[in-house]
């Protein structure tokens, strides 16, 4: 009877050196890797507190230069948060069963593996690719889940197991949240924020993938819609204009005061007109954006309390609210919001929401609180151009990002 082999760390030891040689960015994530023997596991797994199973056998028979590729992607699915992103994926989509799960690691698989050997990692022959599922590199795990089924292509994957730390899934031989040797939520963040530090400071060496991993973690995008929310409630409170006095509701404080009857303080929803840009340089699609937002806006105050005027160069009318998508939007021409700020304020708003690009020459201060809602650039306007305004907002408006 052949004994099982117990598991070389030594061999893994060199494995990650080798590792931290070809990714010195992630170095700080291979060293907070807890190494943990199992014969349950296929080759290796992780689970979400940052413990990496791994079976002897596999160890054994596998080269030192592949296992530091598999250390690599291991490591991958914990920074990329595959679990709680899995989690999310499955609750949008009311998925559940282990099918789905794999289904979620093999495409968590494809995201890591496009871009994540050579230059000092060796590709195993049996990882998953964007090519084995037909798929074009470069897209994130929820894009390939969208566009691939379990079947003929994914068949021979059917023995992956990378751990609850790239499906979510908990398995029977992990140890769980009171086993030992985890991390702890606040250490697992530090770790991330460490790797994305590095690969901002040296960003020539990393991957597309890694270095818009890494702009994430430092810059994560704002929840613009729910900021927009805020900043239109937080502008009308300070306004002062949206509470008024009733006597059909009795103060609470009258019990006070015998035979003296006081009135109650209502709070009245805001008057909110939205100016929306339209001039060439806004996209049919962030105009369909700005509809959105007109939308949500008028569900949170009423629609007899918003209008809407579109606004280029010059300001065309206002129109009353009754559906987002019945509003014309008129413009094409260059960008100027003096006129619609201008015109806006006729109407006696409480809040004024302004939708923009941000390339506009900017009025004095209005009487009205004011938010702008900024379509997002990902390009930098030509400053050679006569036409051409500073994406620079007036710090007496209340800011945020769309998109």
């Amino acid at each position: 009877m052949t004994a099982r082999p117990e598991l070389d760390f030594d061999r893994l030891y060199a494995a990650r050196l080798q590792a931290v040689r070809a990714r010195p960015y992630l170095a700080t994530a291979l060293y907070a890797l807890h190494l943990v023997a199992s014969r349950a596991v296929p080759t290796m797994g992780v689970d979400r507190y940052w413990r990496c199973y791994v079976s002897p056998v596999f160890v054994a028979r596998t080269p030192v230069e592949e296992l530091a590729s598999v250390l690599v992607h291991e490591v991958s699915h914990l920074l990329r948060d595959h679990h709680g992103r899995s989690d999310r994926y499955a609750r949008a989509k009311e998925l559940s069963g282990p099918a789905e799960r794999l289904r979620m690691n093999i495409a968590a698989d494809a995201e890591i593996n496009d871009d994540a050997f050579g230059d000092g990692l060796v590709q195993p022959a049996w990882v998953v690719t964007p090519a084995t599922l037909r798929l074009r590199e470069g897209q994130l795990m929820e894009d390939y889940l969208a566009n691939f089924t379990l079947g003929q292509l994914t068949e021979e994957f059917a023995w992956l197991d990378c751990g609850s730390g790239a499906d979510g899934l908990d398995r029977d031989w992990e140890l769980g949240p009171d086993g030992a040797d985890g991390l702890s939520e606040q250490e697992r963040e530090a770790v991330r924020f460490r790797v994305a530090q590095g690969i901002s400071g040296r960003c020539g060496d990393a991957p597309r993938g890694w270095r818009r991993w890494a702009e994430e973690t430092l810059h994560p995008p704002q929840p613009w819609r729910d900021l927009l929310g805020a900043a239109i409630r937080s502008a009308a409170a300070s306004s002062g204009a949206c509470a008024d006095y009733t006597y059909r509701r009795p103060a609470r404080r009258g019990a006070a005061l015998p035979g003296v009857v006081l009135p109650s303080l209502r709070s009245t929803p805001p008057r909110v007109c939205v100016v929306i840009d339209t001039s060439a340089s806004v996209s049919d699609l962030e105009l369909g954006s700005a509809l959105l937002e007109v939308a949500a806006i008028s569900r949170a105050v009423g629609r007899d309390k918003v209008s809407v005027l579109s606004c280029d160069a010059a300001a065309h009318i206002a129109h009353p609210i009754c559906r987002a998508e019945s509003i014309p939007l008129i413009g094409g021409g260059g960008t100027d919001l003096r006129a619609g700020f201008a015109r806006a304020v006729r109407t006696g708003p409480d809040v004024v929401v302004v939708l923009t690009d941000g390339y506009t020459p900017w009025p004095d201060r209005p009487p009205c609180r004011t938010v702008i809602g900024l379509f997002r650039r990902t390009h930098t306007a030509d400053e050679d151009n006569p036409r051409y305004f500073p994406r620079t907002p007036p710090d007496w408006a209340r800011v945020v990002e769309i998109g």
